[in-house]
Parts: structure tokens; C-alpha cells; sequence
């Protein structure tokens, strides 16, 4: 019997479980343990997304986290220099505004303070098993349950969320002799602090967004510094400063002011749509602000050429620095262009032959954002896995669910990423789609839930076609936004109040449905849909 069809006529319900009955036991990894929901991942969406589930009383679902905290990447990103580059009011939960923030844009660990509390207030410590890497998911079609192996342990639930996100693996370049060099080497998402790089010669890799804080943050006790740039970012102030007492403590009697604090940061945000997406011509203002901060702190015009970026100011993530700039000037510092050949047991070598003696190797050269590795261990009901099915390339419903796995939610999912604005207002409405969607599944008597092909395929036309004309696609850079085909599968191409327009309810209208009962088939058009906490007025967000 063909798969798809069998999903809509299948009729089995969730088993019940009787809680004094022994557990399962798997042969491999012991005892299976049961819960509603299955969240994957603690940072900001899995944190985010366990919180939901408290507040709307659904407290049976666990959190698992390879870690041994929360966080993700504002646990993992410990390196020197390590901030945000979105204001700290808007890099924030709506429903755990922080007045205390002490800088308009925070560092790693003020970050990671933030999310411990937050998990803590929010009862979500108490849903987490650490330790538990996601080794094997795997859609049982006949239980309609998805069993997900760890270390920790086997688990079992009806709906699955990965909230791993796209910043969660580091992408190491394929280097020859990277693996015989004498020194330490190591990415930047893995910073290895028992290394003393005083006194090093110290080669980092890449100009991204990490890079361009941990050069300035490390040059002054390095011997020499050797910067490897493939192609320059643009680059503009840093408008950072130390929030008052005065602010935070207005912020602290007066949530209203923060309310309008964030909702002003948000619109600002928002006008760079116009620039990126809408009216390309508008994005001249702000190279002509690049410009002059690269006029203005570099005086050589030979270095001046060398940072120029040959591509559309926002092609790639345009990047905030008040101190990159002077810290390529250094006497100790060099910028080099020339791409690397290979590496050797004590130097670097680049395409002239040049040989640079290095001490230590740090690889600044971001993530895995199109070939997650969560997806090649997530498997549908014949083990075929999800990368399999994404080989042309990751595309989701909403970027949230997929067509062939059922009661799998996505969380930073295809094309929800941004290049402008806050990525936590996208996690919270993805969230709120997630939760109705599970709610709607219970309440309406079913079984599971997924895409059909056909509602999935339009909207993700619809989606490449609204991003061939943005400067993301049509900039001249080559990004992580593109995958190995040359497509944007990660950035959303439009106003976020939009995205959570088009989530702020599920419409089952979109989906194939598996009932849990012997009546038939449901016409998903029948069943209506449940307004969720982030209804949005045609007119724009109402809260941010």
C-alpha cells in the first residue's frame, strides 16, 4: 500500500499508558521513557519553546540537550570579544523582558545569564536531560510515535520539536594539512581557553561575525596575528554604550517604557526590509554609512582597496565594529588575502608559496547553516532520512513542517532565518504555531499531522520567487545563506510581522490528517482553528 495514502486512512489511537505498569525496555539503551512532547535543543528555541508548553498547561514533554546547560550558542560561543549585534531589549523573550540589561548590545555571558534565568523561572530545568545528543529519530507509522535515541537514553513521544538551530555545528574548511599541525587548532564555537595565546603567532581563519570581534579582542597580547580573509564584510558602527541607572531603573518601575523601548528597536529593525528586499536602491544609504567608517578609520588606500567589499551592502550579514578597522593597523597584525594552500606542522602557507610561521590556528569560519547534521539522524517511517528527502535543497511548510514526517516542528526552520532584525520575535511565533498545532491535533481527536506536498510546494515557490529579487540572492557574494545549489533556503524575505501573520494559527486546510478514531477521514477543512497567543491585526504586530 503506498505510504501517503496508508497516513490518511490509518486508524490506530495513542496507546494509553498505565503509570503503574513496568516501562519499556529497549535491549540497547534500557528503559524507554514517555512523554507528550519531545523538544530537541536548550537555547533560545528550546527554551522558548518549553516555556509555551508550561504556560498553556501541557506539562508533559521533556527537553533534551546535548550540553550539560542550557543555552546553545550563547553556552557554546565563549570566545574573546563574543556580544551580540542585535540591541539587547529586542535580543530578548517578550514574556521575560529584561531591565537589567547593563549594554544596549550584550556579551556572551550577560546573554547566557539571561537564558539560565529564564529557564529557571520558567520551570524548564526541570523538563531537561542533559547529556542527550540527538543520535536517531525515527517516525513509528503505526504507533504514530517518534522514538528518538541519545546517550541518555531512549524517548518516546507523539510530536517532536528541534529547536537545534542552525548555529549549533561549527563548518571546519577543508584545509590540506590542517590535521598535521603541530599546535592547538580549533573553531571558534569551541574555544579552547587553557591556551595561552600570549606571546603566539596566531593565525585566525575567516572575517565573519566572530571573527571580526576576537581579532581586536586578541591582538594586543599575541606576538603577531595573521588574519586569512576570503571576502571583506561590510562593516558599520558600533553604536554601543552602557545603559544608565536611570534607564534600567525606569525599565525596571516602568515596564511600559521598555515595552516602547523594544517596539521602537523593532521598527527600526524592520525599515532594513526595505532596503535588502523591497527598494534595492534604498541600500545605498547605508553603504555610503560603510564607506565612510572604512574612509574614516583606515587612512592607507592600499588596505582601504583590500576591505572594500566587491558585492551589494547586504549581500552578506553587514557587520558592527568600532575597533576591527584600527586593529588590522597594528604593527603586529597582518591581513592577508591570498588563500591558503596548506597548512604544515609549523606554518601556514598561502597560494604565493608565502610561508608564515603560526603557533595556533583559530578557525572563524561559522556553521553548518544547510546541512545540519540533526538532519541526517531524523528519519521518516522507512528510515529514509530528512537530508535524503532535502537533497535538492531544505524546504519546509511555514518553515515548520515538513511533507513525509509527521508531528515534526521545525524551530528556526527553512527560511526563517533574517539578515536585520532579532531572530527570537521569529522564534516566538514559531512557537505559538507549534503549540496550536499540537493543541489542535488533541483537541480535534487526531493522530498526526503533516504538509500535503502540494500546499508545501506553493509556498515555497512563492518564497524563491519573493527572494530572487532581494539583495540576499542578487547582491554578488556567495553567502551561508545559499545552499550547495545556489538556492536561499535560509533567510525569510519579508517583514517578520508577516511570518507571524501567516503563523499565528494553524490551517489544517494544508495538512494530510491521521484520525484517531474509527470514524473515517476528517475533512481538515471542517475542524476550525485555534487562535493562539500572538493574533496578529492586519495592520501590523501587536506586540514585539
Amino acid at each position: 500500500m503506498n505510504h501517503r495514502i496508508r497516513l490518511l486512512i490509518v486508524t490506530a489511537t495513542h496507546p494509553v499508558v498505565d503509570p503503574t505498569a513496568e516501562p519499556e525496555v529497549d535491549a540497547e539503551a534500557g528503559p524507554v521513557r514517555e512523554s507528550t512532547v519531545i523538544v530537541i535543543g536548550a537555547g533560545f528555541a528550546g527554551i522558548g519553546m518549553a516555556a509555551e508548553l508550561n504556560r498553556r498547561g501541557l506539562h508533559d514533554f521533556v527537553v533534551l540537550e546535548r550540553a550539560d546547560d542550557v543555552g546553545g550558542t550563547w553556552r557554546d560561543n565563549t570566545y574573546p570579544g563574543a556580544a551580540c549585534d542585535v540591541p539587547s531589549h529586542l535580543y530578548s523573550f517578550s514574556f521575560a523582558p529584561n531591565s537589567a540589561w547593563t549594554r544596549s548590545f550584550s556579551g556572551q555571558a550577560e546573554i547566557q545569564r539571561y537564558l539560565q534565568r529564564v529557564a529557571r523561572e520558567q520551570g524548564v530545568y526541570e523538563r531537561c536531560v542533559f547529556g542527550a545528543e540527538l543520535l536517531d529519530a525515527r517516525w513509528d507509522g503505526d504507533t504514530h510515535r517518534w522514538t528518538v535515541r541519545t546517550p541518555n537514553g531512549v524517548f518516546r513521544a507523539p510530536f517532536l520539536v528541534s529547536g537545534a538551530g542552525g548555529l549549533s555545528d561549527p563548518a571546519p574548511p577543508n584545509i590540506p594539512g590542517l590535521a598535521d599541525f603541530a599546535g592547538p587548532v580549533f573553531h571558534s564555537a569551541r574555544w579552547r581557553h587553557e591556551v595561552d595565546l600570549t606571546g603566539q603567532r596566531v593565525a585566525v581563519v575567516g572575517t565573519g561575525a566572530s571573527a571580526i570581534q576576537i581579532v581586536p579582542a586578541i591582538a594586543e597580547r599575541v606576538a603577531h596575528l595573521d588574519v586569512y580573509q576570503r571576502t571583506p564584510p561590510w562593516v558599520v558602527p558600533r553604536a554601543d554604550r552602557d545603559l544608565t541607572r536611570p534607564e534600567r531603573w525606569l525599565f525596571a518601575r516602568m515596564p511600559l517604557a521598555e515595552r516602547l523601548a523594544r517596539l521602537g528597536i523593532y521598527s527600526a529593525r524592520e525599515s532594513y526590509v526595505f532596503a535588502f528586499a523591497k527598494r534595492p536602491g534604498l541600500a545605498r544609504a547605508g553603504r555610503r554609512v560603510a564607506e565612510r567608517h572604512l574612509a574614516s578609520q583606515v587612512a592607507d588606500p592600499a588596505l582601504r582597496e583590500r576591505l572594500r567589499p566587491n558585492y551589494a551592502f547586504g549581500c552578506k550579514r553587514v557587520l558592527i565594529s568600532n575597533d576591527y578597522y584600527p586593529t588590522l593597523q597594528r604593527d603586529n597584525v597582518d591581513l592577508i588575502n591570498a588563500p591558503i594552500a596548506e597548512v604544515r606542522p609549523d606554518g601556514v602557507v598561502t597560494s604565493e608559496g608565502t610561508v608564515r610561521p603560526t603557533d595556533v590556528i583559530i578557525l572563524a569560519t561559522g556553521f553548518r547553516i544547510t546541512d545540519q547534521p540533526s538532519v541526517h539522524r531524523i528519519r521518516d517511517a522507512r528510515g529514509v532520512t530528512l537530508a535524503e528527502h532535502w537533497r535538492g535543497g531544505m524546504s519546509a511548510l511555514h518553515g515548520t513542517t515538513v511533507s513525509g514526517f509527521p508531528n515534526l516542528f521545525f524551530i528556526v526552520g527553512p527560511n526563517t532565518g533574517l539578515g536585520h532584525t532579532s531572530m527570537v520575535y521569529m522564534i516566538e511565533s514559531q512557537v505559538a504555531y507549534i503549540s496550536d498545532a499540537i493543541r489542535t491535533v488533541r483537541e480535534r481527536g487526531l493522530d498526526a499531522i503533516e504538509p500535503e506536498p502540494a500546499a508545501q510546494q506553493r509556498y515555497n515557490s512563492a518564497l524563491q520567487a519573493q527572494l530572487a529579487g532581494t539583495v540576499w540572492n542578487s547582491g554578488g557574494c556567495r553567502s551561508w545563506y545559499l545552499d550547495q545549489h545556489g538556492r536561499n533556503t535560509t533567510i525569510w524575505p519579508d517583514f517578520t510581522f508577516r511570518f507571524r501573520r501567516q503563523t499565528r494559527r494553524i490551517d489544517l486546510a494544508e495538512y494530510r490528517v491521521v484520525p484517531s478514531t474509527s470514524d473515517g477521514a476528517i475533512d481538515p477543512a471542517s475542524a476550525p482553528s485555534v487562535p493562539t497567543a500572538h493574533s496578529v491585526a492586519p495592520s501590523g504586530p501587536v506586540s514585539v
